[in-house]
């Protein structure tokens, strides 16, 4: 049986990768709400998951929120180095954020060995010392997102967005859970075990490529 393959330029194979994601979506019935349908196609043209057509859930006007910090200078910070380099950084420092990963930090490290925590943990305390707007983007470690809960709750950060899309099977959806319990936080959260740091990353670049 001969494989047909499809010709197309180098330059058009995204817009028709989209396409193609649409299709399927339409296929399946599946009818995206045009906010956050930049958001859910991204993540799927990252995994090739359809799954996040149905497992993404949304604050009530998280995208609009996240769109007026990033606009407003707001920075991200995620909890890998992976996440921060697959993070679109030019185009942020265009309204003044940047992107901070604290995990290879020698002072985060040695936080963690002393108080007995990980560098996941010890890392979101550090973000708290950040005098400006933040968007918290964590797609590895469900630590840094339960601790994240704990200082949200505490009152010692207020983040702008938390993206929780954590990946694995310790905690991880515990973790996603505890934040979608919060009600004046927004939040982008993969519910279950899927995600991961290039989830992460698609998801602060879809805010960024539609503002």
């Amino acid at each position: 049986m001969a494989i047909e393959l499809e010709n197309v330029l180098p330059s058009e194979i995204e817009k028709r990768s989209f396409e193609i994601i649409t299709e399927e979506l339409t296929q399946s019935g599946i009818v995206l709400d045009p906010e956050k349908a930049p958001v859910i196609k991204r993540c799927i043209h990252t995994s090739a998951d359809f799954d996040y057509a149905q497992n993404l859930v949304f604050s009530e006007n998280a995208i609009a929120r996240a769109k007026e910090a990033i606009r407003n200078g707001a920075s991200i910070v995620t909890d890998t180095q992976m996440g921060r380099s697959g993070i679109n950084k030019k185009r942020l420092a265009q309204y003044g954020g940047q992107v901070y990963c604290f995990m290879s930090d020698d002072d985060v490290a040695e936080k963690a060995k002393r108080d007995g925590t990980t560098r996941a943990v010890a890392s979101m305390e550090k973000a708290c010392e950040l005098d400006e707007k933040l968007i918290f983007a964590i797609g590895n470690a469900p630590t840094a997102l339960i601790h994240l809960y704990e200082l949200i709750r505490a009152g010692k950060i207020r983040p702008e967005l938390v993206i929780g899309v954590p990946v694995g099977f310790v905690n991880v959806i515990q973790s996603k859970e505890l934040i979608l319990k919060l009600s004046d936080t927004p939040y982008i959260v993969a519910r279950g075990r899927k995600g991961g740091s290039n989830i992460a990353a698609c998801i602060c670049n879809a805010l960024l490529y539609n503002l």
